[in-house]
């Protein structure tokens, strides 16, 4: 690993990491200030819900959700929470090797004094800290705001820590996932068309999954994979799912070295 590539990317992504936890602060926030809104009107929520068509709620996994519930309204939430976390670590997979060749720097980046697999451990290990920072914020900013805004009403600490203790592998996956591509694509211009469609992409296919019960659809997206409700229900992961994300994690990042290191990287005319 090179500590001067290390450090260079953590300084590139600062901003990123700022900008995507005051991002999710916010909207956690919001969330949890209407929560007592609704648990104060549970009935009535309830059933405003039925009203809904069952195809609707299921889209949005809210038809095993009580959102009359701390853990229900959280699971809820969470949802979109996975959203975001799924376009950050997307972004960083798609720009992790693809910015300096869309730079016209990568050429320059490797003449220096490190090797291809010390350049990409140097990058992969900055953007898994920015987003361990998020993580960690996502934790302190649930947390308080439960407690900011739940009243006397109590909820499970272990189901909430459970949901959240997702985010580290749902993160990864989007990551790993990202980098395969770019490494795979010739030339990527901009990374954010790329990130914001496989995060929508597979919380689309998510929600084809709930509204058509389409069980072969819960195999492809990472959103199926950790479903709050499924969590919530059951005090647990789905386990052979977690396996399989592990699996792919572990493939998608070790084909990234190989492809990376045979890359035939341009140099600047």
């Amino acid at each position: 690993m090179s500590l001067n590539i290390f450090l260079h990317e953590l300084r590139v992504r600062r901003k990123s990491v700022l900008v995507w936890s005051l991002s999710i602060t916010a909207l956690v926030g919001f969330f949890f200030s209407i929560f007592p809104s609704f648990a104060e009107q549970a009935e009535l929520t309830q059933e405003l819900l039925k009203k809904f068509p069952p195809e609707l709620l299921a889209a949005f996994g809210m038809n095993h959700l009580d959102m009359s519930a701390i853990t229900g309204y959280f699971g809820f939430l969470f949802i979109f929470v996975q959203l975001c976390l799924a376009i950050q670590a997307g972004n960083y997979g798609f720009g992790l090797v693809s910015i300096e060749e869309n730079e016209r720097t990568a050429d320059f980046l490797l003449t220096r004094p490190v090797s291809r697999a010390q350049v990409l451990s140097s990058k992969l290990l900055a953007a898994l800290v920015c987003l361990t920072v998020t993580n960690l914020v996502v934790w302190a900013v649930s947390f308080i705001s439960i407690e900011a805004f739940r009243g006397e009403r109590a909820y499970e600490t272990g189901v909430v820590a459970l949901l959240l203790a997702s985010i580290a592998v749902f993160q990864l996956l989007f990551l790993a996932i990202g980098l395969l591509i770019s490494v795979l694509v010739k030339r990527i211009r901009s990374v954010t068309p790329y990130s914001l469609g496989l995060g929508f992409g597979m919380y689309t296919l998510s929600a084809f999954s709930g509204v058509f019960g389409d069980v072969k659809l819960e195999y492809i997206t990472p959103f199926k994979h950790f479903d709050p409700a499924y969590i919530i229900q059951n005090r647990d992961f789905n386990t052979p799912f977690l396996l399989a994300d592990a699996v792919i994690i572990l493939i998608c990042v070790a084909l990234t070295y190989v492809l990376y290191i045979r890359r035939d990287i341009h140099a600047v005319s």
